[in-house]
């Protein structure tokens, strides 16, 4: 995720990202240029339509469209930020079960105990690892096993490594509790963290597999398609050759906001805007780092 100071606003208006959508709609902006000249110049050289002041009715139309495809574009955005949102809370969830869990463990195992302490200290973050790269989509696991001991090579044949991992927590948990090492009571406590984890887990994957009903997205682009198509056309008789940045300017406000909620609608897919969960997971593993010795 970009980091920035809200309050630099110079720093806003010269700095372009790679996933700037200025940069992305460059040559459509460009084409849509062109487009309107030539649009202007048939009407001008061919229609022998001049300049005129009066605001005709289609202009009117026109215009009332533009509302309505702005509030579509307002909702969109909504959602999509929602979206957002919701997967930053579930990874903030998931620093506090781990810090939470981590803390409860280093409290009741014995310092003697390095087995278990280790144990702990090692499978909590790397279960931010898995999911991160499960999230991700990616099938490799190189760089999660490089710090860890033999018992986290997780098998290659497991489909779903989150859930594996959440399972090997539990049975350790409860082998613990058969063993005596801990008792009813610090079992119920710690009982929500390890049901936090899964739960995390299932709401991440919710928000991955479900986008944004795909009638509704297209529908939005063909009406921005349409609406910009129309634009030089329309307003060409009322702004002469002022409709050439007029069209790209307009065109520029519309892209954008769809390209940004088509970003932020996946929190998970490592775009530049995403909710940085591999920075988060390096957080979780110093924490539990520092509260499990």
């Amino acid at each position: 995720m970009i980091s920035y100071k809200p309050s630099d606003w110079i720093h806003f208006l010269f700095s372009f990202h790679k996933s700037d959508t200025f940069r992305q709609l460059g040559i459509l902006m460009i084409a849509l240029g062109l487009y309107a000249y030539g649009v202007r110049y048939v009407e001008k050289e061919y229609f022998h339509i001049d300049v005129n002041s009066e605001i005709s009715k289609l202009t009117i139309l026109h215009t009332i469209l533009g509302t309505v495809m702005s509030l579509l574009l307002v909702f969109r955005t909504n959602t999509a930020y929602d979206r957002w949102w919701e997967g930053r809370k579930l990874w903030g969830s998931l620093t506090n079960s781990s810090r939470n869990l981590a803390s409860k463990m280093n409290a009741i195992l014995h310092f003697s105990d390095h087995e278990n302490r280790n144990f702990y200290r090692k499978s909590i973050p790397l279960f931010a690892f898995t999911l991160s790269q499960h999230l991700l989509l990616e099938k490799t696991r190189t760089e999660l096993d490089q710090d860890f001991t033999d018992e986290f090579e997780l098998p290659l044949d497991v489909q779903h490594k989150p859930n594996y991992l959440a399972s090997l927590i539990h049975q350790r948990t409860y082998k613990l509790r058969k063993e005596e090492k801990i008792t009813e009571i610090e079992l119920l406590s710690i009982n929500s963290e390890l049901s936090n984890f899964l739960e995390v887990s299932g709401a991440c994957e919710r928000i991955k597999n479900t986008p944004i009903p795909y009638s509704y997205s297209s529908f939005l682009r063909k009406f921005i398609l349409f609406y910009i198509i129309t634009l030089p056309w329309v307003f060409s008789s009322t702004l002469g050759n002022y409709v050439v940045p007029f069209s790209i300017f307009i065109f520029y406000v519309l892209g954008s906001l769809e390209l940004i909620a088509e970003e932020i609608e996946d929190p998970f897919g490592g775009d530049e805007n995403d909710v940085p969960i591999e920075k988060i997971s390096q957080n979780i593993k110093r924490n539990v780092s520092e509260i499990i010795r």
